[in-house]
């Protein structure tokens, strides 16, 4: 197979899957969603991956797309991205994890919504667009929230607030900038999460997430990766909230409070696997491309 992954081409995860993909006879070549172009005429539409390339679409060339970025952009530039994957899907190309799913997955406020239609526990969320709305919400949460963008990910712009007056401030900013507020009350906790790698319905690994110095405990803002023995339990809900999302490839975030109870806060549908490489014996980026590869046999 030649595959092609959407993925930083200077990242460790370039080379990863570059090294699973040879190691299985297959080539990957590795680009970012900024180097895409889309070309549209009549009677016809193509993707490309070079400007400069444009007798090499990616739907010629391509046997499957992996989707291992969302980088930060735009309403317009994930829409565009979401529309890419979308086109390519429907040329019969393969894309993990679909256009549909990754959309998903990057909105906070439909992720949690998928996860209580499926009956798996969320902290109480509030989600709306105005100051007001927003203030009645933190009273009703209790007055400790914490406030994230609707689409985001590694725990960027992610806020705690537990001050009436700067809870005014705040809302009033996202008001004035057209973001949509989205509240969710603080779980106070022991100072860890729980991260469960899923492919394809069954669990890969996991480990746990420790942060002495943030109530944000990804890895990317400096958390320390452990090792950890899952229950059926986190196996079953990370399971089951995966199936919500519609993703093929899921890290599924578990939080538990100092009183114990458990909730998934997250469903992240392009997720990182270097930290679970390290404190665990599974190597994602072959099971992917043997994912891949059972999928072209199907």
């Amino acid at each position: 197979m030649h595959l092609v992954a959407l993925v930083n081409p200077e990242s460790w995860y370039a080379r990863d899957l570059a090294r699973a993909a040879s190691a299985r006879g297959h080539t990957l070549a590795a680009m970012p969603f900024a180097g895409l172009t889309a070309h549209v005429q009549t009677g016809s539409s193509g993707i490309w991956g070079q400007p400069d390339a444009p007798d090499e679409s990616i739907e010629l060339e391509a046997d499957a797309i992996i989707v291992r970025t969302m980088p930060p952009g735009s309403l317009e530039q994930v829409v565009f991205r979401m529309n890419l994957l979308g086109l390519l899907e429907t040329k019969g190309v393969p894309v993990l994890n679909s256009a549909r799913a990754v959309e998903c997955a990057v909105d906070k406020y439909l992720t949690t919504a998928r996860l209580t239609a499926a009956g798996l526990p969320v902290p109480e969320t509030c989600v709306c667009e105005t100051e007001e709305a927003a203030l009645d919400a933190f009273a009703k949460l209790g007055g400790d929230v914490v406030v994230k963008p609707i689409f985001g990910a590694e725990g960027r712009g992610i806020l705690r607030v537990s001050d009436p007056d700067l809870a005014q401030r705040v809302f009033r900013t996202l008001q004035r900038l057209d973001a949509v507020l989205y509240l969710q009350k603080f779980v106070p906790h022991r100072g860890f999460d729980v991260r469960v790698m899923v492919l394809d319905g069954k669990v890969l690994a996991g480990m746990r997430r420790v942060s002495e110095t943030d109530f944000r405990t990804n890895v990317a803002r400096d958390a320390r990766a452990e090792p950890i023995q899952l229950t059926a339990q986190q196996e079953d809900w990370a399971i089951r909230a995966a199936a919500a999302v519609g993703c093929r490839l899921a890290g599924v975030d578990l939080l538990y409070g100092r009183d114990g109870e458990g909730y998934v806060i997250e469903v992240n549908g392009v997720p990182g696997w270097r930290a679970l490489r390290r404190v665990t014996d599974r190597d994602v980026a072959m099971e992917v491309i043997c994912s891949l590869e059972n999928q072209q046999r199907a």
